[in-house]
């Protein structure tokens, strides 16, 4: 991997470059400082040199005594003044043009700081200058002392390299320990976490890939957490899928079979319509309507595969009517059960949908609200309604039975997950909500208490299919 695409050498390059530039602000200032006491230093030689001059009787010295304090002191002329007047205590006799002054009495930062850049990228290698500072009460008011500034401008310029080979030493002493501790904190810790999801995609069925958070960084931990949580998730998917398809191919065996027997019972439903029993007459037309019902689902399940439902033959519904088909199959199966059906729908209420999923629909809503009742052992009722609204017609469907348990609420429309009851397989409310959706429609929990429950189902009114 190339050092500028991972993470821990961006980190490495960054950490060089800001410990350079911190170094550098500090490199200023110090190098100005270095530069004053370099002068600072030069006086107090001289005040020596001149003390020593004042001191001599008739403050008259031999001329090699003069030339050697004023190489030690490593000055050119020295200067005392005291009340305006000004005295030349020592000389080098090699007088030159004063090309700058420079003022110790009372030092500034940016002044100092100024100069000294000044005189660092100055490109005259010698140069007079003349500084002044005060001087000690014996001597006088102050002290003025010139000097070639080519060794100045060479000793700022040595030390200024000795700061920034140390300040790159410091930055690469730093960065070095940044990179290992980002490599053994940061990005061994998210390679664990990216080589287990490679691993878990690997065989995403086997539970045992699935990572343990173990992290003690909350970020790294947190990450570890939430792919925990995706694994746990996919794994449940797939499960439940491989589930699904072996449902889906007993479904499409039993369907096969199942529908040849139905079409034998329908043909012996159809000689109950010439029968002249009034029960019978009264009861063959809704069996037969049933068992085409049954006929029409086997066939769909053939058809259209165990895994996918029948694209829906949208068309006008009269709502009522198949509400009321729904009730009296309903009733037939709870005659005896005391659970009591209403029907509160417009007769001229219409709706655009497939018939045949929409009534699976209702028949699973109301058949679960009938089931919950029954449950209690007590009588209860289930009420459908409906109203039309501004581009939607809502259908209600209504129990006053016990509720729906928490653990199933959370789990609600999942296939498998949502059974309110031991003997339920949890795929009534997935169903529905799949068929709801694919004729355009919503299909939502109002609300669910110790009083009852109540689905919300919303579909598109007649008039909007006329438009279409």
């Amino acid at each position: 991997m190339s050092l500028l695409r991972s993470l821990s050498g961006r980190l490495l390059i960054v950490t060089i470059f800001i410990v350079m530039l911190i170094e550098i602000a500090v490199f200023v200032p110090s190098v100005a400082r270095f530069r004053h006491d370099y002068l600072t230093e030069r006086v107090q030689r001289a005040e020596i040199a001149a003390l020593t001059v004042l001191a001599s009787p008739d403050r008259v010295i031999s001329p090699v005594l003069e030339a050697e304090l004023i190489r030690k002191a490593e000055v050119l002329n020295v200067v005392v003044r005291r009340e305006g007047a000004r005295e030349l205590v020592l000389t080098s006799r090699k007088l030159a043009p004063v090309a700058e002054s420079y003022d110790l009495r009372d030092p500034m930062i940016l002044p100092l700081i100024f100069d000294a850049l000044k005189r660092l990228v100055s490109g005259s290698d010698s140069e007079v200058i003349r500084v002044i500072a005060p001087a000690p009460a014996e001597m006088g008011k102050e002290l003025e002392i010139t000097l070639d500034s080519a060794p100045l401008r060479a000793a700022m310029i040595d030390y200024g390299l000795r700061i920034l080979r140390l300040s790159l030493i410091i930055s690469l002493i730093t960065a070095v320990v940044v990179f290992i501790s980002v490599r053994r904190f940061v990005v061994r810790p998210i390679s664990k976490v990216i080589w287990n999801v490679k691993n878990f995609s690997q065989k995403p069925d086997d539970s045992s890939r699935i990572i343990t958070p173990r992290s003690r960084l909350d970020e790294i931990a947190d990450a570890e957490t939430a792919v925990a949580e995706m694994q746990r998730d996919v794994h449940a998917a797939l499960r439940s899928r491989a589930r699904l398809a072996s449902l889906g191919e007993a479904v499409a065996k039993i369907s096969h079979d199942l529908r040849n027997i139905l079409a034998t019972t329908q043909l012996m439903a159809d000689r109950l319509e010439m029968s002249e029993d009034p029960v019978a007459v009264r009861t063959a037309p809704k069996l037969v309507q049933s068992l085409g019902r049954a006929i029409r689902l086997c066939q769909s399940t053939l058809t259209y595969g165990k895994a996918e439902e029948a694209p829906p033959e949208t068309r006008v519904v009269a709502l009522y009517g198949l509400v009321e088909e729904v009730v009296d199959a309903l009733s037939l199966q709870t005659e005896d059960r005391m659970v009591s059906y209403e029907i509160n729908i417009p007769i001229d209420l219409h709706v655009a949908a497939d018939p045949e999923q929409l009534y699976r629909v209702l028949h699973n809503l109301a058949n679960n609200a009938a089931g919950a009742i029954m449950a209690t052992g007590t009588p209860g009722h289930v009420e459908l309604s409906a109203e039309e609204t501004t581009g939607t017609v809502s259908i209600f469907v209504t129990d006053d039975g016990p509720g729906i348990p928490a653990k199933a609420m959370e789990n609600l429309f999942k296939p498998f997950q949502g059974s309110t009851s031991r003997e339920g397989t949890g795929l009534g409310l997935a169903i529905a909500l799949e068929l709801v959706e694919a004729n355009g429609g919503a299909l939502t929990l109002v609300n669910s208490t110790t009083a009852g429950t109540k689905f919300k189902l919303s579909l598109p009114p007649a008039a909007a299919m006329a438009a279409a």
